[in-house]
């Protein structure tokens, strides 16, 4: 992949209205980063995916219960633009996974890079890539679910959608759940291709009813694809075990 292409999605992200993106996350635990990728770079992901020497393990959903479709883990070395933009995100959204923690009472916090995020991992035993590349065909989808794989979590992850809804596939939502004592709530998230959604990984701070903060489990997936074939990439910033 052109290094110069790889390079070129840190300006991308460097310009996305993270205020923005802030005020969504804490309103309601999702955001979207629009046009996150071209369309030529989607195709290059997309393209990856026949390409087994790219990637660590095959994940047949079906055979361990979490819908239908299959996704890959990409092996170490990642390709330039997904290690460019986890790179690019993560120094971004660490401050609100701070604040986050902090108000959750929870005493962990992140360090601004990633590489110390991860060597923290790493001394953990969490030594194996978890950036991957999903593919949905008719009749698929992905259960309601959380990416925790460790003991090590960053409290956001992003995924990217690479194909074009409507003409590529229909139906494949990104649908968000949360639930707290005394409320339920699911957020069906719209993605162009390009788009990405940045969202919550486990749980997340809410305001009380009567002030305060409230923890609110949140959990991800996609509705069913009614035709075509749908291609994203997940970002998880933690490795796993």
């Amino acid at each position: 992949m052109n290094a110069r292409i790889a390079n070129a999605v840190v300006d991308v992200a460097a310009k996305l209205d993270w205020g923005a993106v802030e005020q969504s996350l804490d309103r309601y635990g999702n955001a979207v980063l629009p046009t996150l990728l071209s369309k030529a770079q989607c195709g290059q992901l997309c393209a990856l995916y026949p390409q087994e020497d790219r990637f660590r393990t095959r994940i047949a959903m079906a055979r361990h219960g979490f819908g239908r479709g299959e996704y890959k883990y990409f092996a170490y070395p990642l390709p330039p633009l997904l290690d460019n933009l986890r790179h690019a995100l993560y120094p971004r959204l660490a401050p609100i996974a701070n604040r986050w923690n902090r108000q959750l009472g929870i005493d962990v916090q992140y360090p601004d890079a990633l590489d110390a995020f991860l060597t923290r991992c790493h001394q953990a035993g969490q030594t194996r890539p978890t950036p991957l590349i999903l593919e949905y065909s008719v009749g698929d989808y992905n259960c309601l679910h959380q990416d925790l794989y460790g003991d090590h979590v960053f409290p956001l992850q992003v995924a990217i959608l690479l194909s074009e809804p409507g003409t590529s596939f229909t139906g494949g939502e990104f649908v968000m759940t949360e639930n707290s004592p005394g409320r339920q709530r699911a957020d069906v998230v719209t993605l162009r291709q390009g788009d990405a959604v940045v969202f919550t990984v486990n749980q997340r701070p809410d305001a009380g009813k009567r002030g305060g903060i409230r923890k609110v489990t949140m959990r991800h997936g996609v509705s069913r694809i009614r035709s075509g074939r749908r291609h994203a990439v997940g970002l998880i910033f933690h490795d796993s075990r």
